[in-house]
């Protein structure tokens, strides 16, 4: 029988209340079960109330360090974001869990192995890490007005000088200095 660990994950104080996490595992040990996957008690890590922004998580270090050491066919994990609400940390630890020999599955997520499934997932956790800056309050700012007048046209250049910017949508100091030496 392929051998094959679960990794859950919640953050907010809502989330915990409403016991996700408990539905999570339930429903990844019902797909490794249909998947004909075993999966020992000892390798279902949950990481209650940790933010998938940070890669420190108590769950999360004790899953690499198992794929480390032994070798895992499989992580089965809800989607995306709950593996990371970053995808530069997405990629990164798929990346890491592939050289050692293990492939990650999403219940919710395209399960093929098509360049096309491969894009689909990368979109979700560049999805899941915009939600994160909504949430949070951040906005990305696209000050058009100053640095558009050459023309009334925005090119490359001048949308590049954006910056993220909480709870103002005023150009910074940088974003300016760029648009007039444009």
């Amino acid at each position: 029988m392929t051998s094959a660990a679960i990794y859950a994950r919640v953050s907010s104080a809502r989330q915990k209340e409403q016991e996700t996490i408990v539905s999570q595992t339930e429903a990844l040990r019902a797909h490794a079960g249909q998947l004909g996957l075993d999966v020992p008690e000892e390798w279902v890590f949950e990481d209650d109330g940790y933010s998938g922004a940070s890669l420190v998580r108590p769950a999360l270090d004790a899953l690499r360090d198992l794929v480390a050491q032994v070798p895992v066919d499989v992580v089965l994990c809800y989607s995306p974001d709950r593996l990371a609400r970053k995808y530069a940390y997405q990629a990164l630890l798929m990346e890491e869990l592939a050289r050692a020999g293990t492939s990650v599955v999403f219940l919710k997520a395209p399960s093929g192995d098509t360049p096309e499934d491969a894009l689909l997932v990368q979109f979700q956790g560049m999805i899941a890490e915009y939600e994160r800056y909504a949430e949070l309050g951040i906005v990305l700012v696209m000050p058009t007005a100053r640095l558009c007048r050459l023309g009334g046209k925005m090119s490359a250049r001048t949308a590049l000088a954006g910056r993220l910017s909480r709870h103002n949508h005023r150009l910074s100091r940088k974003a300016s200095r760029v648009s007039d030496g444009l």
